[in-house]
């Protein structure tokens, strides 16, 4: 008799430890998969917990923490607002962040990030997927080095030393890439963004492999904005190609505001000034991509004008909301065949931005 109910209870024992185990099995993996260093794309599950995965994004992030107004990362009244940016994403518990470059200034090095950006966005960093920004290759300290950035988030960065990499969130294909396209020496060296280069050329062969029904691009410096800066003229052909491709989102910072336009379609490179910012009015098309800046994450904000210049810009053509004096995050979640967007402000400011779009 003690043997047949010992027996029984092993059956029971075995049967409760394989419903453990499945349940496990079944959970939503983390989304950074980095198997393989020369991969260049990141595979994630298709549903993440049978919900719709949400991405929370800005870039212009943390202050020196040489700058007075870092003040052991509290900030001021107007700059270094990075530890209440951050403080929005860890209460809010997204399943990626994307970090917009210049995610640490001023020159981007490793000591930097360890003694700011890290106490505070780098309390999400095991779900950061970070573009790296013109800061991060220190040329306003005389260097062209972005190794501190690629030390501080390893294979995050991406395999590749130019920093462009894609993954898959929900049914989504995310894309980051590098807008510094004269940037870089050595193994770094970018090597342009315009048709033909090696990130283009990459770019092409990885929208063609991942025809997915709702693609997200981001990087830094914005193709189309009537910021400080202007826009990146350099990006057309990467632009054209993902409009080519039907891709939906596009996201960016490096001027310090918050920008949304229209969707926007095919729009060839506008002849530029050297040192002079550009100011291109796009093209609009329904079947576009809806650019958003984010340049909001705690650095400084600019105003609405020309780099160098007190002369306003005005809103360019397809630019439906702009805000220049308030931090905050972009918050969009990403159903299978749409999204929908939040400009989450840090505490105390009442702007915001709420809409969705469907996928093409």
């Amino acid at each position: 008799m003690w043997s047949d109910f010992a027996h029984r209870a092993n059956l029971t024992w075995r049967a409760v430890a394989l419903t453990i185990l499945l349940a496990s099995c079944s959970r939503s993996q983390p989304i950074t998969d980095f198997s393989g260093a020369s991969q260049q794309h990141r595979s994630t599950p298709t549903t993440i917990t049978g919900r719709a995965p949400v991405v929370m994004a800005a870039g212009d992030i943390a202050c020196d923490p040489a700058s007075r107004a870092f003040r052991d990362g509290k900030g001021t009244e107007r700059s270094c607002h990075e530890m209440l940016t951050s403080d929005i994403l860890v209460r809010s518990h997204p399943d990626a962040v994307l970090a917009l470059g210049d995610d640490q200034y001023q020159c981007g090095t490793l000591s930097s990030f360890e003694r700011s950006y890290d106490r505070s966005w780098g309390r999400v960093k095991r779900i950061t997927h970070p573009v790296p920004g013109n800061h991060e290759y220190g040329r306003s300290c005389h260097s062209d080095d972005p190794s501190g950035y690629f030390r501080y988030f390893g294979r995050a960065a991406g395999s590749n030393p130019g920093g462009w990499y894609s993954f898959d969130l929900g049914t989504w294909h995310l894309i980051a890439l590098n807008s510094e396209c004269s940037y870089g020496r050595g193994r770094y060296t970018i090597g342009g963004c315009g048709r033909g280069s090696p990130q283009e050329t990459w770019l092409r062969r990885d929208l063609e492999t991942h025809p997915n029904e709702c693609t997200l691009a981001y990087w830094h410096e914005p193709r189309f904005s009537s910021g400080e800066h202007g826009d990146a003229q350099q990006m057309a052909d990467i632009w054209n190609d993902l409009v080519r491709a039907h891709a939906d989102v596009v996201l960016s910072g490096h001027n310090h505001d918050y920008e949304r336009f229209a969707p926007i379609g095919y729009t060839p490179r506008a002849k530029k000034t050297p040192g002079v910012p550009s100011f291109q009015d796009p093209n609009l098309d329904p079947k576009g991509i809806r650019e958003f800046v984010v340049g909001t994450g705690g650095k400084n904000h600019y105003g609405f004008y020309a780099l160098g210049t007190r002369g306003a810009v005005p809103p360019l053509r397809g630019e439906q909301v702009r805000n220049a004096d308030t931090f905050g995050v972009l918050k969009l979640t990403l159903y299978p065949d749409r999204y929908s967007w939040e400009f989450v402000p840090e505490p105390g400011h009442a702007f915001t931005d709420k809409g969705s779009g469907a996928c093409h």
